[in-house]
C-alpha cells in the first residue's frame, strides 16, 4: 500500500470535519489540492473512501477503516513528536483533554494555573458528556480525561484527584429548605428533575438510592446542569447536582442545598486515559499538576 504521510493526515482531516473547505483551511491548503491528496490516496488505495449524498459528504466502509488508521498512526505521530520536542528543551507542545460537562465548572482553574508554568501550551479543550468521554477513550483520541466514574468495559488507567459531592437542591421557598435531617422517606414524596439515563450523575444517584431502598418520582429528563438548576429555580421539582456546579447560585441565594439524611453522595473526579497508552512528557506533567495541586487550587477559590 503506496500511502504518504501528507496524503493520511489531509484524508484524517476531510473525514474529521467532513468538509473539503475546512479542510483546506485548517491545513493552509487550497482546496484544489486537498482534493488532489484525496483522489491520489483513493487511487493507490483502488477504493473510494467518500460517497456525496447531496450537498454532504459521508465516508464510505473503506473510508472508515482507513479514518480509524490514520487517528492512530496521527497519534503515534504526536506522541513522538511531544517526546522529540521534550528532549530538545522545550516547554511548549499541545494538550487534548476532554472533560465532563460538570467538570468543566472547575477545569478553566486548573488550565489557568497549569499555564502560568507553561505558558507556550496549548490546551484543546471538549467539554462533553459521559458518552463522548467514553468515546473519546475508545478512540484514544486524546492525552486524557477528567471525569466522574471510569467506564467498567474499557481497559484504562484512573486516579482520583478531587471529592465530587453531590447534593440535593431547591428553591429558597421550598417548605423543605429550613428543615433539618430530611428523611429519605419524606424525600420519596417529591418530584425530581434528573439528568439524561447514562450520565455519570444519573448513574450514582440511581446507584445510590437502590442501596438505601429508596425509589424516586421523576418529573423531568434534562441534559445538563445548568437547565436542571434553571428547572428548580422554576419551581418545577428538587434536583441532584455537583457541589461543584452551584458556586455562584449559592452566593446569590437563587438555590439552596437541602439537609437530606446520608447526603451528600460522595463520589470523586478522575484523571483517565487507556490502558498502556505512553504519555508524552507534557501529559504527563499536566497529570501530575492536578494530582498534587488541584484540591489546594479549588479549596483556595472557594475561600476568596
Amino acid at each position: 500500500m503506496n500511502v504518504t504521510l501528507r496524503q493520511l493526515r489531509v484524508f484524517e482531516a476531510v473525514g474529521r470535519l467532513k468538509n473539503y473547505t475546512r479542510a483546506a483551511e485548517e491545513l493552509h491548503l487550497s482546496q484544489p489540492a486537498v482534493s488532489m491528496q484525496i483522489k491520489q490516496l483513493e487511487s493507490n488505495l483502488g477504493l473510494a473512501l467518500f460517497e456525496q449524498v447531496g450537498k454532504k459528504i459521508f465516508l464510505t466502509q473503506a473510508g472508515h477503516e482507513m479514518y480509524q488508521t490514520s487517528r492512530v498512526i496521527d497519534g503515534q505521530l504526536y506522541e513522538t513528536e511531544q517526546v522529540l520536542e521534550d528532549l530538545k528543551g522545550f516547554r511548549k507542545g499541545r494538550l487534548i483533554i476532554a472533560v465532563a460537562s460538570t467538570a468543566n465548572y472547575f477545569a478553566p482553574k486548573l488550565y489557568a494555573a497549569f499555564k502560568e508554568k507553561y505558558a507556550a501550551v496549548t490546551l484543546n479543550l471538549d467539554v462533553t458528556n459521559r458518552e463522548g468521554l467514553v468515546s473519546h477513550l475508545e478512540s484514544n483520541d486524546t492525552d486524557m480525561v477528567i471525569m466522574g466514574l471510569p467506564p467498567e468495559r474499557i481497559e484504562v488507567q484512573s486516579q482520583a484527584f478531587l471529592e465530587n459531592p453531590l447534593v440535593v437542591i431547591a428553591p429558597p421557598e421550598h417548605p423543605l429548605a429550613a428543615e433539618k435531617s430530611i428523611s429519605m422517606e419524606r424525600l420519596q414524596e417529591e418530584s425530581f428533575i434528573m439528568r439524561e439515563p447514562g450520565s455519570g450523575t444519573r448513574i450514582a444517584m440511581e446507584r445510590f438510592f437502590a442501596e438505601q431502598g429508596a425509589d424516586l418520582a421523576t418529573g423531568m429528563e434534562m441534559s445538563s446542569n445548568e437547565a436542571i438548576k434553571q428547572a428548580v429555580q422554576a419551581g418545577l421539582g428538587l434536583g441532584i447536582v455537583s457541589l461543584h456546579t452551584l458556586e455562584m447560585e449559592l452566593e446569590t441565594k437563587r438555590l439552596v442545598v437541602l439537609d437530606v439524611e446520608a447526603f451528600p453522595i460522595l463520589r470523586h473526579w478522575y484523571i483517565v486515559y487507556r490502558q498502556g497508552k505512553r504519555l508524552s512528557p507534557l501529559a504527563d506533567a499536566f497529570k501530575e499538576f492536578v494530582l498534587n495541586e488541584a484540591a489546594g487550587l479549588l479549596q483556595q477559590s472557594m475561600d476568596e
